[in-house]
């Protein structure tokens, strides 16, 4: 059995570090009310946070309902395990349900549609907690980060991974020299999961571990995008950033637009200039390697974009946060718009029997005059979200504010409905003991009906 899964641990006081952190999520759990915002927890892979939010479901005596990046996680597949699991009580005896959901930064591309905003949904009608869990907490959007309350974990010290992996050898039975372990945590770089690994890779076949037995087992070091952009901007050595360039995933045009999209932190209109001239010239070496499919030009390219904006910036550093490219945000925006206008005519459509190429084609445009004069009078006939009522007015905010209040309204006279229904009737009021019964169905009655009234029988 994966060392990993034996020795997770399944109380919050077996968790390694991050005390605060553990701590914080008991006081949360402790005295849980649906007024509470859902957890997130955020920091590097292998810092224990779906580790601490398992063991806090066991001291609770909660039941856990998962979702991670591997299931499909679009908002009909999120309403219906999520969605279902957060408004229905548990049926094992547990107290409550926990909704955890996985890498909840990965949301994203067509698998992931619509998962997001249905996730805030979710949130906002929930009867049990719920904690999501990511890696990267500024790739989450704003409502999301408004949603949720954070909770980080930081990188584990060399120092406390080293007692854990101490008791792992004595609990298998395995002698290992002090400086094996050591050599083991800082490895690691803070992430006990690969500690672990690497500790039941070198002791495979053996009962005793020294410190030349885990040379070879070492974490992967291999270089990010953003050390990779930071390095370039520091004025690191040409002959590092080269290295650096082949051990990061993203190729070489992924990489360009992730340092135009950071050019803006030039220190002078000089410098962006002979940065933008290098990424120019780079991206020809690219525009080459596409069309001729001679990849061996994706090293010229990568020599004069990363060699040109290291002189250009002078070692100057970056003072702000590595951003991704603006295009992909850009691009991201379009692809959206694109795909909410397509469900909107295809909305309207079925609504209206006209084929969705007339309406788009020859109606569209006077559609939009109509919602623009009376929005929430259209929000209410076509039933439009923020995102297709934004199609015709062009106004986010104002859209975002008209569905809001429909909403209210909707909620309003739905309270005011059904207090009528459960009120007494004054007929029902006013009838006492002694009041006539209406007259019983006679056969009379039956052959004879009122003018206009039809019978079975």
């Amino acid at each position: 059995m994966d060392w990993t899964e034996k020795y997770r641990p399944q109380h919050l006081q077996d968790v390694v570090g991050n005390s605060g952190a553990v701590r914080q999520m008991y006081e949360w759990a402790q005295d849980w009310s649906r007024q509470k915002k859902p957890l997130i927890l955020y920091g590097k892979p292998g810092t224990g946070k779906t580790s601490s939010a398992h063991a806090l479901a066991n001291d609770m005596n909660w039941e856990v309902v998962e979702l991670n990046a591997s299931d499909q996680r679009t908002k009909a597949a999120l309403e219906r395990v999520a969605g279902s699991g957060s408004t229905t009580a548990s049926l094992s005896g547990a107290s409550r349900k926990l909704i955890l959901l996985d890498e909840a930064d990965n949301l994203h591309g067509q698998a992931d549609r619509g998962g997001a905003k249905a996730i805030v949904e979710i949130i906002a009608e929930s009867r049990q907690p719920i904690i999501l869990i990511a890696n990267d907490y500024y790739s989450l959007t704003k409502e999301l980060k408004t949603a949720t309350e954070p909770v980080q974990f930081r990188a584990l010290q060399a120092r406390s991974i080293v007692p854990r992996l101490r008791q792992i050898c004595a609990a298998e039975g395995v002698a290992c020299d002090p400086a094996a372990l050591e050599g083991i945590a800082d490895a690691a770089g803070g992430d006990m999961r690969a500690a672990v690994n690497m500790l039941y890779a070198a002791a495979i076949g053996r009962d005793r571990l020294v410190a030349g037995d885990v040379q070879t087992s070492s974490k992967d070091e291999r270089s990010t995008i953003f050390e990779l952009v930071g390095g370039v901007f520091k004025g690191r050595r040409d002959a590092e950033l080269l290295r650096m360039a082949v051990e990061v995933e993203d190729t070489p045009d992924a990489v360009e637009q992730w340092l135009e999209g950071n050019l803006d932190q030039m220190p002078d209109l000089a410098s962006k200039a002979q940065g933008y001239a290098c990424l120019s010239r780079a991206d020809e070496y690219i525009g080459r390697t596409y069309r001729r499919q001679y990849y061996t030009l994706w090293r010229y390219a990568s020599a004069v974009m990363l060699l040109g904006v290291a002189d250009a910036a002078g070692g100057a550093g970056i003072h702000g946060r590595i951003m991704p490219p603006s295009r992909w945000q850009k691009m991201g925006a379009s692809k959206k718009q694109k795909m909410v206008r397509a469900g909107l005519t295809r909305k309207l459509s079925e609504m209206t029997h006209i084929p969705e190429d007339a309406l788009r084609e020859d109606f569209f445009t006077a559609i939009g005059i109509l919602v623009e004069q009376d929005p929430a009078g259209y929000v209410r006939e076509f039933g439009l979200d923020a995102d297709e009522l934004n199609l015709f007015i062009h106004d986010k905010t104002r859209a975002a504010k008209v569905v809001k209040d429909v909403a209210k309204e909707e909620k309003a006279k739905e309270k005011k409905t059904s207090g009528k229904e459960k009120a007494p009737t004054k007929e029902k009021k006013g009838r006492k003991a002694g009041d006539e019964e209406p007259p019983a169905d006679t056969k009379e009655t039956r052959e004879n009906p009122p003018p206009g009234q039809a019978t079975l029988f």
